[in-house]
């Protein structure tokens, strides 16, 4: 029962984050304008994200331009937008896989060698996910905050941290969780059937040569 109620709760933490992945790359909240000193007039919003930027303006009109070439962009945007994409398409194949171990767990009992391996390979491939979302989403936080302090980048180009990235730590901290959790269930899964089944293993490891016995009841009887 144990067992079933921390599948579930993976399977669920799982697809929170891999819906938060998807949320993450394609809002466009990544950066947002700051908005420093006593003037509480707020004529214009800016928000950058991985495809596009935003601008409001005086939270009446709204406008947003997908980036030109891929070629003009930075290498970090590049990158993070790769990054984004793959982890995307992972966090899909691990839930998948992570729904296909609780399947064959609640359905087969016979081969527990095999739902391990499903089990495994889902939370393996949600930690992997987590930390492809966290290396875009940590980076873009770490630059914002070097230059919000930092004297020489002028006020009009100061950002702060959109939500966008918030959103990709929750699924980072969630897609984490779901894999220690689906690793740490196989660990025990295999443990268990080991203290289950002894006598299999000491059966294969003192297996009689079927073959050398009948070999030599051969020449004894020549």
């Amino acid at each position: 029962m144990t067992c079933c109620v921390l599948q579930i709760t993976a399977l669920i933490f799982g697809g929170v984050g891999m819906v938060g992945t998807l949320a993450t790359t394609v809002m466009p909240q990544w950066k947002v304008s700051a908005h420093i000193g006593s003037n509480i007039i707020l004529f214009e919003n800016v928000w950058e994200g991985l495809w596009m930027n935003c601008v409001s303006h005086m939270g009446i009109r709204f406008q947003c331009k997908f980036y030109g070439s891929i070629l003009a962009l930075p290498p970090t945007l590049q990158a993070f937008r790769a990054l984004m994409c793959i982890a995307v398409i992972l966090s899909i194949i691990s839930f998948l896989m992570a729904i296909s171990g609780v399947k064959y767990t609640h359905r087969t009992k016979e081969d527990p060698h095999s739902i391990s391996i499903f089990i495994l390979a889902a939370g393996v491939a949600f930690l992997l996910t987590g930390i492809l979302v966290l290396i875009p989403v940590s980076w873009t936080g770490g630059t914002i905050i070097r230059d919000f302090y930092d004297p020489k980048v002028p006020m009009t180009l100061k950002r702060e941290l959109g939500a966008a990235l918030y959103v990709g730590w929750v699924s980072t901290a969630l897609l984490i969780a779901a894999g220690a959790m689906y690793c740490s269930f196989w660990c025990w899964g295999d443990r268990s059937s080991k203290c289950r089944y002894p006598s299999l293993s000491r059966h294969r490891l003192h297996k009689p040569d079927l073959a050398g016995v009948s070999s030599q009841s051969v020449h004894a009887y020549v």
